[in-house]
């Protein structure tokens, strides 16, 4: 028998950040709450101790869809533990960029260190988990609020539209697909204008869903085949014992012959020391304005919704919604502290009237941030540690894992299930999850990729 693993502080989330940031007890208060339709149901937490197939940690999209893979797939019996409510970490703050992505690794770096095989397996797992999204949104009745069709990654230099050329003669090359490529004027006639728009690569595979809803909707299709999901049940201790992994909670355990962990911008590290220092958790805010009028619009010139990043390695993303709001994100910042994030706000805010002028009097009705997860390699991963047996890892996806995120569940599914991969993904994805050297350092790490990312951005 062993011991449980050392616990710090009330929760075992990492010590890098502020820890009132990790007040499971209180979502962010963002318009996807505000929005967010009706709570799952039957998600008590775990009062006693039980016994189950898998276990998979964290009721986000990773987690839920695999959840919901291996119990109507497979009939496998599974318990998902989530530390707050469902969708409480990333997958319910993010921006609803349901796109291409996981890796902040471009095709042509993926095909010089994999080859271009490799390249073109993941470009296709990635194509998949965009249209799997919109396929299980149809199939478990699950109201995305979809809005903007395809992604229009906009030049912020006129030197960058080399780079977006280089890209599309990539994919029309290698992948068969031929993207279009937008001069600046191209694009306002497609109802969009902004500053520092120099034109775009129009990205086909992608549209906006609000993400609350659909991890809400991930959520109740699980139960309605059968997953046991207990919200407010944060893991707290790790034990193995006889081939068993016991999960405790302050409520009750669970045992599991086999766990999936799905929290990657959340990650447990602490539990167990293959867990620890294998991710780098970095912080993405996100303003909400509110609703504007069509006249208003049409004073800017974004008129269509339409979802918009740009090339900067620190990007700017938007989106204009449905109903006419606008968001406006960017990732940065190394401290989770209250004041922190209101020096963000102030900051965000600031950019996004620079890029929108006529909008300069439009009110911001949302703030909100939270962390995403990086991963010291730049790819996502499906991977079992050499310890603890027994033991999945889905993720990190780099701050656009919407839809990798529900790709990799299944795909965990079918694993666990001893069920062929069809199409088959990319092997890199099977790698271990790298640690980072002195794991304490990883902010200081970050502060020096944010000081050349920035400096790239501003010059080159």
């Amino acid at each position: 028998m062993s011991s449980p693993q050392k616990v710090y502080g009330p929760l075992p989330f990492t010590a890098l950040y502020d820890p009132r940031h990790f007040d499971t007890a209180q979502p962010a208060p963002s318009l996807w709450q505000a929005t967010g339709g009706p709570v799952p149901v039957a998600v008590d937490p775990l009062r006693a101790d039980a016994r189950v197939e898998v276990a998979v940690i964290g009721a986000g999209i990773a987690g839920l869809s695999t959840a919901l893979h291996l119990a109507r797939e497979a009939g496998i019996e599974v318990r998902v533990l989530e530390a707050g409510s469902v969708g409480w970490g990333a997958s319910g703050r993010a921006a609803g960029f349901c796109t291409l992505g996981g890796s902040r690794l471009g095709w042509g770096a993926l095909a010089r260190r994999f080859g271009i095989e490799e390249a073109r397996r993941s470009f296709v797992l990635q194509r998949h988990a965009v249209a799997l999204v919109a396929e299980l949104a149809r199939l478990h009745r699950i109201d995305l609020k979809r809005s903007g069709e395809g992604e229009y990654v906009v030049a912020h230099r006129p030197g960058r539209m080399r780079e977006l050329a280089e890209e599309r003669a990539l994919v029309r090359d290698r992948f068969g697909e031929d993207w279009p490529l937008l001069s600046r004027a191209e694009l306002r006639a497609r109802g969009i204008a902004l500053e520092e728009a120099y034109g775009a690569l129009f990205i086909p595979h992608a549209f906006g869903i609000h993400p609350l809803r659909y991890v809400r909707g991930l959520a109740r299709a699980a139960t309605e085949h059968g997953v046991r999901i207990h919200e407010r049940s944060p893991v707290v201790a790790w034990e193995r014992q006889q081939g068993w992994h016991r999960l405790i909670t302050p409520g009750g355990s669970l045992w599991a012959r086999r766990v999936v962990v799905a929290a990657t911008g959340y990650l447990p590290e602490r539990l167990w020391p293959s867990l620890e220092g294998r991710v780098l958790p970095a912080l993405s805010c996100v303003l909400a304005t509110r609703p504007l009028t069509a006249s208003e619009r049409e004073a800017q010139g974004w008129t269509e919704p339409a979802l918009v990043a740009d090339t900067r390695r620190l990007l700017f993303y938007m989106r204009l919604l449905g109903d006419g709001r606008v968001l406006f994100g960017a990732r940065g910042g190394l401290s989770t502290s209250p004041t922190a994030f209101e020096e963000r706000r102030r900051w965000l805010e600031a950019r996004f009237r620079e890029r929108f002028p006529a909008w300069r009097h439009v009110g911001i009705e949302f703030a909100w941030w939270g962390l995403v997860a990086l991963a010291r390699d730049g790819f996502a991963h499906l991977a079992e540690p050499a310890d603890p047996p027994g033991v999945t890892l889905i993720g990190p996806f780099h701050g656009s894992g919407l839809a990798m995120a529900t790709a990799l569940g299944r795909l965990a599914a079918l694993r666990l299930a001893g069920r062929r991969e069809d199409p088959p993904p990319p092997a890199f994805l099977s790698r271990p999850l790298p640690a980072f050297p002195l794991p304490r350092l990883r902010l200081a790490y970050l502060a020096l990729a944010y000081l050349g990312y920035g400096l790239r951005d501003r010059w080159l």
